[in-house]
């Protein structure tokens, strides 16, 4: 008669491994889940300190088209912008804005808007949360972004150039 083409043997011995199976993925999954979130998690940071250098830029660009540099309420408004520019994930943020003439003989005005904040990493307050030792939250390096841009209005003048001091302000968001 010929040999059956499932031999019954063979069918007891695949019914009998289900539960390795559910087992070994069981514990490949949350290893393959952690590998999948770790280069997540870093290019949410990435795309973090994008946005802040893209903040930091409009405001820097906002600050050199204000006519009196040296005006409070300006450098304050500027300040508060570029903090209402930086993405939310961004926490203990500090916007800094400097009016300033580096290159003394020239009297060349620039205006520099700097913006630091700590971008805390999720994975670590998982690990954290689940009993594992992590970096502590707090040691996580800061992203730091400036853009410095000459100021629009340059003073014009024959006499000797008389550059005023640096100028500046800060707003910080918790």
């Amino acid at each position: 008669m010929g040999t059956p083409v499932l031999n019954f043997s063979a069918v007891i011995r695949c019914l009998g491994r289900k539960g390795q199976s559910l087992v070994e993925i069981g514990l490949i999954t949350p290893l393959a889940l952690v590998a999948l979130y770790i280069p997540t998690d870093f290019g949410v940071a990435y795309y973090t300190a994008h946005l802040t250098q893209n903040a930091v830029r409009e405001a820097t660009r906002i600050a050199v088209s204000t006519k009196d540099p040296f005006d409070n309420t300006a450098g304050t408004a500027i300040a508060n912008e570029a903090l209402n520019r930086l993405p939310a994930r961004l926490r203990s943020v500090t916007v800094t804005v400097r009016y300033f003439g580096p290159a003394w003989a020239t009297c060349m005005q620039t205006v520099s808007v700097s913006a630091t904040g700590t971008y805390y990493y999720f994975f670590y307050q998982f690990l954290r949360m689940i009993g594992f030792p992590a970096p502590d939250v707090m040691n996580t390096p800061p992203i730091t972004r400036t853009t410095e841009m000459r100021y629009e209005f340059q003073p014009v003048t024959n006499l000797a150039p008389k550059c005023s001091s640096s100028v500046e302000w800060t707003a910080t968001r918790a």
